[in-house]
């Protein structure tokens, strides 16, 4: 098999420290966490100190300034494990990604360490109920009230909503200038007007807690613009490539997994006097996965270390995003149906990755936005 090289034994060592973290901290309490529909605030508490939150923000903001394999560690090892509620990637790979690249020197400064530490919890505002994909036309209204803006909107589907103590919300300022009226904020939990709306029922991801918020004349102050006036479509458009890569490792990670959950399953599992292993369809089933998986394995890589150095387009992630989604989804539909009775039933790790799956497919731009930025580029050349 094709050795990943990306790693050194300092990442590697890490990477056995996060294992131990979920073994001792996620694994023993996730199945009441699916219950209660979200992660208890003492869990980040905890990662903030096992030092696994926010692993590339600089010393001078509370981080210990890693490069970027030691939070890939973090989501991989999250994912293989099969624990979806801790919302740790929405935090550091976006929210406190936003704050580090486009905040001021006073806002990273008073926000960062705290989300190092997990003593705040980061979300990100964006989707709205009229607003998906097409962010340029939310209608969130930020509206400029002398030093200060006032906001007044709705998001739905974010992640870390009920607990978030900071987010990164996108408005309007300008309402007749398309993507150029975008302004980022950030907004504190705790400011007057700032409403959490319900705890969404998923088809996936249980434990982690997903919000309706609302906005009713929420009064922040002009220094808690992210970035400047007008410019929030273009700051989103730059961290798709860092989102999507994300997303393509959550996907090349859970298909790996669920190949070896099934392999494992059907070894043992009898049928018509031999195990499941023994058929000619099971073995070509796996084998086709597992080429598949190697193929995804080395792309994802390499976009790791493209957007490492610099060089991750918004056109090879939207590539790996599609690619890597499609494969995920289609890996956990066909391993559940070699488990047969027993992978439609929630207590199998397999029933549970099936469900949490399907948000692939539209997480971070849908499949269809993917293929429509490919063709984009495809056909530059003839315009």
């Amino acid at each position: 098999m094709i050795e990943r090289t990306l790693f050194s034994e300092e990442h590697e060592i890490f990477r056995e420290s996060v294992k131990k973290f979920i073994e001792k901290e996620i694994a023993p309490y996730h199945e009441q966490w699916e219950k209660d529909g979200i992660v208890p605030r003492e869990l980040w508490l905890k990662a903030g100190e096992a030092g696994i939150l926010c692993c590339t923000i600089p010393e001078e903001y509370g981080g210990f300034g890693a490069d970027y394999l030691y939070d890939a560690i973090v989501f991989e090892e999250l994912f293989r494990s099969g624990y979806s509620g801790p919302g740790f990637l929405i935090h550091a790979d976006l929210v406190a990604t936003y704050i580090h690249k486009f905040g001021t020197e006073d806002q990273k400064k008073r926000i960062l360490p705290k989300m190092v530490s997990g003593e705040w919890i980061g979300s990100l505002g964006m989707t709205e109920p009229h607003a998906g994909s097409d962010l340029k036309n939310i209608r969130t209204k930020a509206v400029k009230d002398g030093d200060d803006y006032v906001i007044n909107g709705q998001k739905v589907f974010i992640s870390n909503g009920q607990m978030c103590d900071v987010l990164v919300l996108a408005t309007k300022t300008d309402q007749e200038a398309g993507a150029n009226g975008v302004t980022l904020f950030i907004v504190e939990g705790d400011r007057e007007g700032f409403i959490r709306g319900q705890n969404l029922d998923k088809l996936g991801m249980k434990a982690q807690d997903t919000s309706e918020l609302f906005f009713q004349d929420v009064r922040v102050p002009a220094t808690n613009m992210l970035g400047e006036e007008g410019k929030g479509f273009k700051i989103m458009m730059h961290q798709l490539a860092q989102e999507r890569l994300a997303q393509t490792i959550r996907s090349a990670t859970v298909t790996e997994t669920v190949i070896e959950w099934t392999a494992e399953y059907v070894a043992q599992r009898e049928a018509f006097g031999q195990t499941i292993a023994d058929f000619q369809n099971t073995q070509f089933k796996l084998a086709e996965l597992k080429a598949e998986a190697v193929v995804g394995r080395v792309f994802t890589d390499k976009c790791i270390e493209l957007f490492m150095e610099g060089k991750l387009d918004s056109v090879t992630a939207a590539i790996a995003k599609m690619q890597l989604s499609n494969l995920h989804c289609k890996a956990v539909d066909e391993c559940l149906q070699l488990f047969g009775g027993w992978g439609y039933m929630w207590e199998y790790p397999i029933c549970r990755a099936y469900a949490d799956a399907r948000i692939v497919k539209i997480a971070g731009g849908s499949i269809e936005v993917m293929k429509t930025i490919i063709a984009k580029d495809i056909f530059k050349k003839y315009k």
